[in-house]
């Protein structure tokens, strides 16, 4: 593929990484067959190819808006179209390219910024992700069956091993049926 990249990116590091990896792609869309969010959604811009296009028409000076960042944030980034791809496209590091420069061009609103910036902090942050889970499994029985089922079933501690064994690690967890879990101990 041939890309005819703007004066804004053309002459950076960034856009002459970007060509490079552009140039590679021959739209072939193996990269589909392993694109989580492609096989969910069915969307050609939630794939890897249409994500591809998204950015060579930005990087080309055609635009970006609302709908290409929202095709670009719905990539997991989990690279498994790099190891269906024939051309040895590197897409993940395209995304990543992509997402950092639409970034800069398209304003999120305000909500958007407080909700990101709230998982990346809470997400990374222990005592506080615990804080939070311990809220959430403290209101799951009142919460509606679609929000209940996305907090997980709070596991027994290391002091309520069903198996005994004091040595017992990881600890024994209760299983989802009445019958518990194997000790991860070999039994004599």
């Amino acid at each position: 593929m041939q890309a005819q990249l703007a004066d804004f990116i053309r002459d950076t590091p960034q856009g002459k990484e970007a060509e490079a990896i552009l140039c590679k792609c021959v739209h072939c869309g193996f990269c589909s067959a392993t694109c989580q969010t492609y096989q969910l959604l069915g969307d050609e811009l939630d794939g890897p190819r249409g994500r591809t296009y998204l950015i060579e028409q930005f990087l080309e000076g055609r635009g970006v808006n609302e709908k290409t960042q929202t095709h670009l944030d719905r990539c997991l980034t989990c690279r498994n179209c790099e190891s269906t791809c024939p051309s040895g496209v590197q897409y993940g590091r395209l995304a990543d390219i992509g997402r950092q420069l639409v970034e800069q061009h398209v304003e999120r609103p305000a909500s958007q910024k407080l909700l990101r910036c709230s998982l990346k902090k809470g997400l990374s942050n222990g005592p506080l992700f615990s804080l939070a889970m311990g809220l959430g499994w403290s209101v799951r029985p009142l919460l509606p069956a679609a929000l209940k089922a996305k907090v997980p079933v709070r596991r027994a501690t290391a002091g309520a091993c069903s198996c005994s064994k004091a040595a017992c690690s990881p600890p024994c967890h209760p299983a989802s049926t009445p019958r518990r879990r194997a000790c991860s101990i070999a039994s004599a």
